[in-house]
């Protein structure tokens, strides 16, 4: 076999390895999902999220309906070709009833496989208000563990939480730890420094994702909030997007009946 044909084998068998190695998440923060969500609502959801292999959903409901809810979203999406398996937190060791909430993965059990429990970590609870929801999943030989997060809001200074992530590395040594959620804070903060000096890479940079209250000169979006973050050594970021799922509708007042955060991905490739 002539040299040119083995090196276009190798590239050929490399280029398959590296497709191989590749997953695409998708993180949201669904406002209030629960049993405020109608059918048609959470149809339009299943679709948007139907192509991605691992999601992370913040803002669950507490309270009644928000099981429920995401149950029925899992519902939705078997019927879309793939099967999935998901997860949901107990309601977050929050101060104030209004402020808890719990999280979700969902993910198709063709691509990845979740390894153990997930858990909402208790290193911060007293610190954290709604402490995040991690879970790790093996794809190949190779794992990742989400950690899912979910801040106070901007008036209560969500960097006060977020300093505490720059201690997740030392405390989960053995896992290869990528942040994502709505941190209602922008990626250009200090408070992200520490965990950028580690080697972690947001996915989004100038890029808002919450919904205005009204478009502006056609922007109809207004702060820089939700973000991905992952370790640089041990992942690659082949692609990245957000879904303007608002254009789908009339008006913001009625993309806002799903939420008032947009969706964002990205295909994380492991080294």
């Amino acid at each position: 076999m002539k040299k040119s044909k083995i090196s276009y084998f190798i590239s050929c068998f490399f280029f398959v390895q590296l497709l191989a190695a590749q997953v695409s998440i998708c993180s949201w923060n669904i406002m209030n999902l629960g049993k405020s969500k109608s059918e048609s609502e959470l149809k339009f959801m299943a679709l948007t999220l139907s192509k991605y292999d691992v999601i992370a959903i913040q803002e669950v409901v507490a309270g009644e309906g928000g099981a429920q809810a995401v149950s029925k979203l899992v519902a939705i999406l078997q019927t879309k070709g793939a099967k999935w398996d998901y997860a949901i937190s107990n309601p977050t060791t929050s101060i104030t009833k209004a402020s808890k909430e719990r999280y979700a993965f969902i993910w198709k059990t063709a691509k990845v496989k979740r390894i153990g429990n997930s858990w909402l970590d208790q290193n911060y609870q007293k610190e954290i208000d709604r402490e995040p929801f991690m879970s790790t999943f093996q794809y190949g030989k190779k794992s990742f563990t989400l950690v899912s997060f979910h801040a106070v809001s901007k008036k209560k200074n969500p960097a006060s939480e977020i300093k505490y992530f720059k201690f997740f590395p030392a405390l989960y040594p053995k896992l290869n730890l990528v942040f994502l959620g709505d941190f209602n804070c922008s990626q250009s903060h200090t408070v992200f420094n520490p965990l950028k000096k580690m080697g972690y890479k947001p996915v989004f940079t100038n890029q808002k994702t919450s919904l205005r209250q009204k478009c502006k000169n056609n922007d109809c979006l207004a702060s820089e909030y939700d973000n991905i973050f992952y370790t640089s050594s041990k992942i690659n970021c082949s692609a990245k997007g957000v879904i303007p799922f608002y254009t789908s509708f009339a008006s913001l007042k009625e993309a806002r009946k799903i939420s008032d955060h947009i969706p964002v991905w990205s295909i994380l490739v492991f080294k």
